[in-house]
Formats: C-alpha cells, sequence, structure tokens
C-alpha cells in the first residue's frame, strides 16, 4: 500500500503531492491539449474545474487515503505550481503502475522525469519493490523520458487505455532497490 505519510515529495526540481482544488483550473486545461488527449488516454472525455473537483473529492483524495490509488499533482519546485499529473494505479504487495502527463508549458524542462524520481521514491517508502508503466508505442516523447528515468522496456502489445481505445503499448518496469 501506498503511505500517504510520505507526501509531499521534493527534488531540485519538481514536487510530488496531493491535488488540491486550486489545481482544478490548470488540471483541466492540460487535459485540453491535443497530446494529451492523443496520449494520456485519460479515463473521463473531457475535464473542467468542476469536475476535477469532484474527481479529488470521489477519487484522489480516498485512493490516497486507502493507499490503493495516488492521483497526484507534479508541481514545479521553486513555486508549487501545477505543471502536470503523476497517477500511481493497480497497488499491488510489491509493485504499482504509474502514468503522467504534464502541461505543454511544462514539457521538455525535465519536470516528467524529476516527477517519476519521486515516485520511484515514494513507491520504495512504501514499500514496493517494482514500479511499472506502459506507453502507446507510438509515444517517443514518453518512452525517451521512461528510459532516462532508469525504466527498461519490455513487451509491446496491442491493450485497452483507460479511455477504453485499443492500442499498441509498450511495457516499461523500474526495479527499486
Amino acid at each position: 500500500m501506498l503511505q500517504q505519510s510520505q507526501l509531499p515529495l521534493t527534488n531540485n526540481h519538481a514536487r510530488l503531492r496531493a491535488l488540491h482544488f486550486d489545481d482544478a483550473a490548470p488540471y483541466a486545461a492540460g487535459t485540453a491539449d491535443p497530446a494529451v488527449r492523443e496520449f494520456g488516454h485519460l479515463p473521463e472525455p473531457e475535464y473542467t474545474p468542476a469536475s476535477v473537483r469532484a474527481m479529488i473529492e470521489r477519487d484522489a483524495a480516498p485512493g490516497l487515503e486507502r493507499g490503493d490509488l495516488a492521483v497526484l499533482a507534479i508541481a514545479n519546485a521553486a513555486d508549487d505550481a501545477f505543471v502536470g499529473s503523476l497517477v500511481i494505479f493497480d497497488v499491488r504487495a510489491d509493485s504499482a503502475e504509474v502514468g503522467f502527463w504534464l502541461h505543454p508549458s511544462a514539457r521538455g524542462r525535465g519536470f516528467a522525469s524529476s516527477a517519476l524520481a519521486l515516485a520511484a521514491e515514494f513507491a520504495q517508502r512504501s514499500g514496493l519493490s517494482t514500479v511499472t508503466a506502459r506507453t502507446a508505442a507510438d509515444n517517443a516523447a514518453s518512452q525517451r523520458t521512461l528510459e532516462s528515468a532508469g525504466f527498461r522496456a519490455g513487451t509491446t502489445e496491442t491493450a485497452t487505455a483507460p479511455s477504453g481505445k485499443r492500442i499498441d503499448i509498450v511495457h516499461y518496469e523500474l526495479p527499486l532497490s
């Protein structure tokens, strides 16, 4: 189980923390980005600030409290401004899966790889030994980010994304030491 008490975590670039209601507007704006729509495969077809606040109350806060789901904010370490989201899900006794997306204005600035390092630290502090990820086979940017964060590529298969769409995905794994 994920240990909520380990959050927030901060490194020299990013902060990984629980979502706040103040994150609702930038979260909704980020999910409207065409690249997030294409590659994020988010479970909802559209997000508004009100629907994000409802998701925080209904899913994010209770999941973090239970320790089986972490819908988190990726924030700029310098000012705590929301720059994207990282989700840890499918939590098992020794592993969990991670997914992430960034607001377009935050891309290419190292936030994703910094947030993945923090997610690995969070998982390890929670007693997990492996973090996995999946990404679309045609999402080269996500693949580069995962590999730069130490994830190793594995098999490719056709699967159903959280959006319900069938896509070719590449599996990744990061053993935690």
